[in-house]
């Protein structure tokens, strides 16, 4: 069976082997990796539509967030790859992302693929305004002092991004420190602000 590029790497990946060089031969993919961990657990539901990925939640507790599935299947597993290939680009994304199906590009300009974090609002892990569930490999980007402060929050649906829209994860942490110095002194207020602007640079921005 032919599987894509992400699905390959990210088998390996998943079986505890490190991407160290890819290379094409004609139409055939050669990967170089090295065994360097014991295999690490699979997500449930790895082919269907829908996917529950690991995130942190609030006091660093492991969320399953629910999503359209936009990637390749084993994508997750090379996120820290992607970054080591390509970096992030502007608003935080990694750049050149080959994960990304071309579905699942369409649902991502349409934000279909987060309706299903609606599950994660009606289970109560996530409310509807709040900083944004990260991957562990992620949240290890950000700052000490941001990675300690963040986690004494329930994540939101809404990220304060879509308020401010910054343009780097620099940006990104200063928006969301400013939104949690303002949701600590007027919490309903403060949520309430960034749902309407935040929607209006969506609809409109």
């Amino acid at each position: 069976a032919v599987i894509s590029r992400a699905e390959a790497l990210g088998r390996l990946s998943r079986g505890g082997f490190r991407i160290r060089q890819e290379s094409f031969l004609g139409n055939n993919l050669c990967i170089e990796a090295k065994k360097i961990n014991e295999p690490l657990p699979g997500n449930e539901n790895i082919y269907g539509p829908l996917i529950a990925l690991p995130r942190i939640g609030k006091n660093g507790n492991i969320i399953k967030v629910y999503k359209l599935r936009t990637m390749h299947p084993y994508s997750e597993y090379i996120q820290d790859y992607v970054y080591r290939l390509h970096d992030l680009q502007d608003g935080g994304k990694f750049k050149n992302d080959f994960r990304i199906t071309s579905w699942g590009a369409v649902c991502r300009k349409i934000w279909l693929d987060e309706l299903p974090m609606l599950i994660n609002f009606m289970k109560g892990n996530m409310k509807l305004v709040g900083i944004r569930p990260l991957s562990r490999h992620y949240f290890e980007l950000y700052k000490e002092e941001t990675r300690k402060r963040r986690i004494k929050y329930k994540p939101g649906l809404i990220p304060p991004f879509y308020a401010d829209m910054p343009g780097d994860l620099e940006a990104i942490q200063a928006s969301e420190m400013k939104y949690l110095d303002a949701y600590d002194k007027h919490p309903f207020l403060t949520d309430f602000r960034y749902f309407w602007k935040s929607l209006w640079n969506i609809l409109f921005h």
